[in-house]
């Protein structure tokens, strides 16, 4: 019989330890140890060994960005964080994710959430996957590639906020349609500062995550990044060199209006689980771009998008997938490599340069 999955739960309230106990033995795999603040989560992660920590960020005597950083810089385990899904909650847990958290999982209706049983599906899957992933030492693999192959020097990303933006241009003649998912904050961190100002196409990004987060992380993205990035708005029309990051709860979707320009079209109707959905919109920027397409899907659960960057491929487009080495998930990308969807498959460092290569191909340099 296989060994169960030992999980760590670092959490102060009293309910909620309980409710998470209930939660992930309420799956025969798992088996849970209790721990009530920072300090006693990094001593017992010290003796048990768990192969995963779920971690709250509001935690007395030591928080729980830094208990995790003392689990991760040991090697202990993948570090889930359990955030509320309140404005400040958003921030600091796109530093947990930046810092090398695991995944994390919003609590609904905030700190102490009367509905965590809302979520419980979504904890048991991503404790499973974080338990699998091996992911603590694929992050200092990968951390170490993105600093051997990172060109820009620290000079150059603090002058990100002195930049000047582009001259507004909207006749948009090719598309970047990036999907993300699980990991994903962290992977973009990373990559996007690596996207020059003069790229030559418009960028679209959907990465999985609730409603609440999605502007704090585009402006969050905007801040490293030396094109603007923002949290896309219905009516507006996409200028080249600018990213557009899908807005959580709706669908992106884009229309070409008869002046050429192309503008963006919301929709809260439940067509997919997922809200944005990368396949809607892959397959949206296709409708417009057509074979100026180009696709990327990288770190995440699930196949969503996988079909989308065949759909691209055949139209003439290009795709990139990244590869299971840095993919902190090798769900998405896995998919779409299975299924012919991918031109190209390399690690996350590489992404944005074999972007800016394919740039290029479509201009026909």
């Amino acid at each position: 019989m296989n060994r169960k999955i030992k999980v760590l739960v670092v959490e102060d309230s009293a309910f909620m330890r309980k409710e998470l106990k209930k939660i992930l033995e309420s799956d025969s795999e798992i088996e849970t140890v209790l721990a009530r603040d920072g300090e006693e989560g990094v001593a017992k992660a010290r003796e048990i060994r768990p192969d995963v920590v779920t971690m709250d960020i509001n935690l007395p005597k030591m928080d729980g960005i830094t208990a995790m950083q003392y689990i991760l810089n040991e090697n202990i385990c993948p570090v889930l964080i359990l955030s509320s899904i309140a404005q400040d909650g958003a921030l600091i847990t796109f530093e947990a994710l930046e810092l090398g958290a695991f995944d994390y999982v919003p609590k609904p209706g905030g700190t102490v959430s009367l509905n965590i049983k809302t979520v419980s599906e979504e904890i048991i899957i991503k404790v499973k996957q974080a338990a699998k992933s091996g992911v603590t030492n694929r992050i200092h693999k990968r951390l170490k590639k993105v600093r051997e192959s990172n060109h820009h020097s620290k000079t150059s990303v603090a002058i990100v906020n002195k930049r000047e933006f582009t001259n507004p241009n909207t006749i948009v003649k090719k598309a970047v349609a990036i999907g993300i998912s699980t990991g994903g904050p962290k992977t973009l961190s990373e990559i996007i500062p690596e996207i020059p100002k003069n790229l030559g196409a418009a960028i679209f990004i959907v990465q999985h995550m609730p409603a609440n987060f999605t502007k704090s992380f585009a402006n969050r993205l905007n801040e490293y990044s030396e094109i603007p990035i923002k949290e896309v708005e219905a009516g507006e029309v996409i200028e080249v060199n600018h990213g557009y990051l899908g807005k959580g709860g709706y669908q992106m979707r884009l229309r070409q209006k008869l002046n050429g320009e192309i503008q963006v079209r919301l929709s809260n109707q439940v067509e997919h689980y997922f809200m944005p959905s990368v396949g809607i919109m892959m397959e949206s920027v296709l409708s417009v771009f057509g074979k100026n397409t180009i696709g990327v899907l990288m770190t995440g659960m699930g196949d969503d998008g996988a079909d989308a960057m065949v759909k691209i491929k055949k139209a003439g487009g290009i795709t990139i997938a990244e590869s299971e080495e840095t993919a902190i998930v090798f769900g998405m990308p896995r998919e779409a490599i299975n299924r012919g969807g991918a031109d190209i498959v390399v690690p996350s460092y590489r992404i944005i340069e074999e972007i800016q290569k394919a740039v290029k191909r479509l201009d026909g340099e």
